[in-house]
């Protein structure tokens, strides 16, 4: 028999998407399920950005773009970021790709040889070590606490920085914590030294703060951001990276070996959703912000202690130790028992566990009737 890579066999499973295989099994016997493990928009793409994607295909632009993607479309990222940041960016240093997880596997690629070390946060995204560790590189942890609203302490990244150490990643708005950096911790957390690697696809999703870029602080940095979580637009696989100018052509390099370019189709439907779809953001952030302040208010009414309220992004993160210290065990028993979906806090790191991550990606009416079941479970043991 020939044996599996030991690179694939050492990734981990992404929990959530256990949790949601195991709910699909229990809806195909019947049973039905209210999803809140889930972190994708419920909103269809807005129409303005579905109109030029068809309107793309009438003038067949169906063929591959400049590796790099289609100009039209940096030059609307870059015109994005100085108007919402104020910060100049030439469009040659802009990669279009298929989704923000190829633009962050590209940077790691480029930036990590093996034995090099990146910091990042615990809680994290799950993907965020594992790439790491598929190139062989290590990831190095910082814990984040709730007291803090799981922002970065600068003094504790300073003690992780070795001669090993090519990059700090951040992310804010944060997944699974909702929450912000703040710009001062930004700014410190730029001057450390190593280049920063910035997450910043939840942007926009904020509600009652102001989001930063890290371009705001230092050029020394790699941006990727996308189109999947403001616009609606997960299965549109359209993200990019913002890089600095030595980096361009190694990622360009990798871009076309493994991946050509992004959709064609999906890009010219990225301009329209930069330039022609505020009206349909705005309207779907105000609906996310009155389903954040229910959720959070439900919550704590059912006992859970929420320090800092998360002010981003779609998810609620809170803390379930009172109930249980395998966050596991208890989010398959909520499914089980409850028929509602939640992610246990352990699939972002072990600094993670006795935690759960409610998403309101979900309608109004969907998450009142999962929380009263979830009410109703917590009553029963």
């Amino acid at each position: 028999m020939t044996k599996v890579s030991g690179r694939s066999q050492n990734i981990s499973s992404f929990i959530v998407m256990d949790v949601l295989e195991r709910a699909h099994e229990l809806e195909q016997e019947g049973k039905n399920i209210i999803h809140l493990e889930v972190g994708e928009p419920d909103f269809a793409t807005p129409p303005p950005i579905s109109e030029a994607a068809i309107d793309a295909i009438r003038r067949e632009e169906t063929h591959y773009t400049h590796s790099l993607g289609l100009i039209e479309l940096r030059k609307a990222i870059c015109d994005h970021y100085h108007k919402k940041y104020g910060v100049e960016v030439d469009p040659g240093r802009v990669v279009v790709s298929s989704g923000t997880s190829p633009a962050l596997f590209m940077i790691y690629s480029a930036l990590l040889d093996q034995g090099d070390e990146i910091i990042i946060s615990n809680p994290h995204y799950p993907c965020y070590p594992n790439f790491a560790i598929f190139l062989k590189a290590i990831p190095s942890f910082v814990d984040v606490f709730e007291e803090d609203g799981f922002q970065y302490r600068p003094s504790e990244i300073k003690q992780r920085i070795t001669a090993k150490t090519k990059a700090i990643l951040i992310n804010s708005p944060s997944n699974p914590t909702g929450t912000l950096l703040s710009p001062e911790r930004m700014k410190e957390i730029a001057g450390l030294g190593p280049i920063i690697i910035s997450d910043e696809i939840y942007h926009g999703l904020v509600y009652g703060e102001t989001e930063h870029s890290i371009l705001e602080y230092t050029d020394r940095a790699f941006v990727v951001n996308g189109f999947s979580k403001l616009h609606a637009m997960t299965g549109w696989r359209l993200g990019y990276a913002i890089v600095p100018p030595e980096f361009v052509r190694p990622i360009q390099k990798i871009q076309q070996n493994f991946y050509i370019s992004a959709s064609s189709i999906a890009q010219w439907a990225g301009i329209a959703a930069l330039t022609k779809a505020d009206k349909e953001i705005e309207q779907m952030k105000s609906i996310y912000n009155e389903r954040r302040v229910y959720m959070i208010e439900r919550l704590r009414k059912m006992g859970f202690k929420i320090q800092v309220e998360p002010r981003g992004a779609f998810y609620v993160f809170v803390n379930a130790r009172h109930i249980s210290d395998n966050s596991y065990r208890l989010a398959f028993d909520i499914l089980e028992k409850a028929g509602v979906g939640v992610t246990p806090g352990i699939d972002f790191g072990k600094n993670g566990e006795g935690y759960l991550r409610f998403s309101y990606a979900n309608s109004i009416e969907n998450i009142t009737a999962g929380l009263d079941r979830l009410e109703k479970y917590l009553e029963e043991i």
